[in-house]
């Protein structure tokens, strides 16, 4: 019987129980030394596509592939370099990769764009940021960094901070939570970055308590977990309403003295002048810890979609925490 091609397009195809199976076995991998882990992708070949510009997701991504034993062939800047100069569609891009490679990864401008790939082809496809939509597997990483960090999922008080109009990092971030119980999540953002109201309605409608506010600060000695993100120049067509938008929330040593002992900072990282330096070396600040868990995190994503068992399974040995 020929499985189900496992994509990976959304957050909202995760459940809790996966989820903590994913993490489960991203800890294992991290605990490993890289001579130690088994090749499960060996023979495997991940194609990855970015028609946008990335860092800490490609090179994570053929780091946790390479780790796994597996190859990569890339395009990095597939929008310039890539038969998409020619005029060449995403889904016939993606049905001639399918012909070279057993799992693309696609970074692309366009909502959307990823599930047209991956609509077209038979092996799977991972959405590595489509547009202002989403980016489920940098979601993963920052529910997984708040589990190592927190020892838990459940019961904390989690800000967004900054943009949540364009940042689909935050936005998908946001529908993952919807998978924990008791959170409540603030949403901070200038007037011209808010999230959607259809969004923060769905938050609410699925059991998150949704609180919009203005003051950071205020509430900074509330919160557990504190989500930076930068004002994404690239998604304004209007100068004026990037300017608005730009240096109204930073987090610098005066918030760092509001916030809780115990809380975290983190970030999608690059960061543009929205967390001071000078807070680098607290030890609340685990945006760089967080970038690092991209790479377990993401080698435990590929084993799974690699792997030739149903749908839904994942293998672990139990769950850490509740």
């Amino acid at each position: 019987m020929r499985l189900e091609t496992k994509h990976v397009l959304s957050v909202a195809q995760f459940d809790r129980r996966f989820l903590l199976a994913l993490f489960d076995r991203a800890d294992e991998f991290a605990a490993l030394p890289p001579r130690e882990i088994a090749p499960v992708a060996r023979g495997a070949i991940m194609a990855t596509l970015f028609y946008e510009p990335s860092t800490r997701t490609r090179l994570s991504f053929e780091a946790a592939m390479t780790r796994l034993g597996g190859s990569v062939i890339s395009a990095e800047y597939a929008a310039s370099t890539s038969s998409a100069a020619k005029g060449e569609s995403i889904e016939d891009t993606a049905r001639v990769v399918a012909g070279y490679a057993d799992l693309v990864v696609i970074r692309h401008p366009v909502a959307g764009s990823v599930a047209r790939a991956a609509s077209v082809v038979d092996i799977p496809v991972i959405n590595a940021g489509d547009g202002a939509n989403e980016h489920p597997t940098q979601a993963l990483i920052d529910l997984y960094t708040i589990w190592r960090e927190c020892g838990r999922i459940d019961g904390l008080t989690i800000a967004l901070v900054g943009d949540l109009r364009f940042g689909r990092a935050a936005r998908s971030l946001a529908r993952l939570l919807t998978q924990t119980v008791g959170t409540k999540l603030y949403l901070v953002a200038p007037p011209v970055t808010r999230m959607d109201a259809l969004l923060v309605e769905e938050l609410r409608s699925a059991g998150l308590q949704v609180e919009e506010t203005g003051d950071l600060e205020a509430i900074a000695p509330e919160l557990d977990v504190l989500y930076q993100t930068r004002i994404q120049r690239e998604r304004f067509s209007d100068p004026e309403e990037y300017a608005a938008a730009c240096g109204r929330f930073v987090i610098d040593e005066r918030l760092m003295q509001a916030l809780a002992r115990h809380a975290i900072v983190l970030h999608p990282l690059p960061r543009v002048g929205e967390i001071d330096p000078a807070i680098d070396s607290d030890p609340r600040a685990a945006y760089f810890r967080q970038a690092r868990n991209g790479v377990p995190l993401r080698m435990a994503l590929i084993e799974w979609v690699l792997a030739p068992h149903p749908v839904g399974m994942l293998s672990t040995n139990g769950h850490r925490h509740a």
